[in-house]
């Protein structure tokens, strides 16, 4: 978006002295120092300087009559902008359909739908001069917006059409009102989503439409060319898209692998990188069991992971078996980046009486880990292994046996 988008919601500072000067627009409101700078901007002069203060001011005064729910008020500013717009030179009147944008998404987030829908219909109606490529683009936003306005009317006709029956006249009634809903939003949405930009919500609602309407192809088509057509820019949500589509379909695993080997490339902490490691040990191919190693450690990499017992319990499962299959090297490719600072990071001895305190569960499994690469001897260990709890011991004296069968600090033991 221009400077007017970061305008609207720029805060008053010590330079927007406003001072004494006031005007009255047409609808007798005070417009305090716009007269001064409506002049310079019609009589010449520092235009574009003027221009922007001109707007700086009354975009301001919109900002703090929103702000204030003084809706009326912020309709009169809105409408003098758009005067002040008109009167200045082309350039900033090509600018106008980005401010009435602004302001649709404004109601739009107020759940002021009709007034939002208006406000879209009126940009995407305006024209000045000779359209640019940039203004195109707009105007394909502004349509997509209205798009998803209506993909809303259509989701809501579709509940209702859930709840009634297949036989019935009201159900082919509201079957066909939907399908004259989706044209038209398919219409508004298909336009953005062709050109290179990060359009997820247009994407969903219309992948959406297509799978009710059982045009699965078309829906795959959209989602694999947002996911890889290389005129967009990385955008992990749209592997994410993909991938969920594919899991509905019921792809092949390796299709499945091969979208979340992306995404693990752009996200290595995303929630999904664990059903990504269950994918990749259920693989029959070496190469895929090393990866999933991989991806457990670039997972609790993350301080947002740390406790995420899940993460742990599959890192303790994949290191006893990974050494159990004679791939210490495995192991130790991916320890050797990580020995100087996982002790500090996962198992120092103010995190083993934290965790023992906060989750037992999550401890013990921990405790394992650090057992296999750092040794029996080690602080987290051996605080969590002395443990006495009634209902853990069992597990407390089988993951002391598992240690010593496979810790890689004595791995002749």
């Amino acid at each position: 978006m221009s400077d007017f988008s970061g305008e609207l919601l720029r805060p008053m500072t010590g330079d927007d002295d406003l001072g004494e000067t006031r005007v009255l627009s047409g609808t007798g409101m005070c417009f305090p120092w716009l007269q001064k700078q409506i002049q310079s901007v019609v009589t010449g002069g520092k235009k574009e300087k003027d221009f922007a203060q001109t707007t700086s001011a009354c975009l301001s005064f919109i900002q703090e009559a929103l702000l204030k729910h003084q809706w009326q008020q912020a309709a009169e500013y809105m409408h003098s902008y758009v005067q002040i717009l008109e009167d200045s030179d082309s350039y900033k009147r090509q600018a106008a359909p980005e401010i009435s944008l602004q302001h649709a998404l404004y109601l739009l987030h107020h759940g002021m739908l009709d007034d939002a829908n208006r406000n879209l219909s009126q940009a995407e109606t305006w024209r000045y001069g000779e359209k640019s490529s940039s203004q195109e683009v707009l105007i394909n936003l502004i349509q997509a917006y209205k798009g998803l306005l209506q993909y809303y009317t259509w989701s809501k006709k579709k509940m209702e059409l859930s709840q009634l029956d297949e036989d019935d006249y009201a159900y082919s009634t509201a079957s066909q009102s939907m399908l004259n809903h989706s044209w038209k939003t398919s219409i508004n949405l298909c336009a953005l989503i062709q050109i290179p930009g990060v359009w997820d919500p247009f994407v969903k609602s219309y992948v959406d439409m297509l799978e009710f309407y059982g045009d699965r192809d078309g829906a795959r088509e959209v989602l694999t060319n947002y996911a890889y057509d290389e005129k967009f820019p990385s955008n992990p949500n749209a592997h994410i898209y993909l991938y969920n589509f594919l899991k509905r379909e019921k792809a092949p695993r390796e299709k499945l692998i091969s979208v979340l080997k992306i995404l693990y490339q752009i996200v290595p902490s995303h929630k999904l990188m664990l059903e990504f490691h269950r994918l990749l040990r259920k693989s029959e191919k070496e190469e895929h069991h090393k990866l999933g190693l991989e991806v457990l450690f670039g997972v609790l990499d993350f301080a947002g992971c740390t406790k995420n017992i899940t993460a742990w319990k599959y890192l303790a499962n994949h290191l006893r078996q990974t050494l159990m299959g004679n791939h210490l090297d495995w192991l130790q490719e991916e320890w050797n980046s990580r020995k100087n600072w996982w002790p500090g990071f996962h198992f120092s001895y103010f995190w083993a009486k934290t965790d023992w305190k906060e989750d037992k569960a999550l401890a013990c499994e921990k405790a394992l880990v650090a057992g296999i690469l750092l040794g029996k001897g080690y602080r987290y260990f051996r605080y969590i292994s002395k443990q006495d709890h009634q209902v853990l011991k069992k597990k407390i004296k089988q993951m002391k046996k598992l240690v010593k069968k496979c810790s890689i600090v004595n791995p002749g033991l």
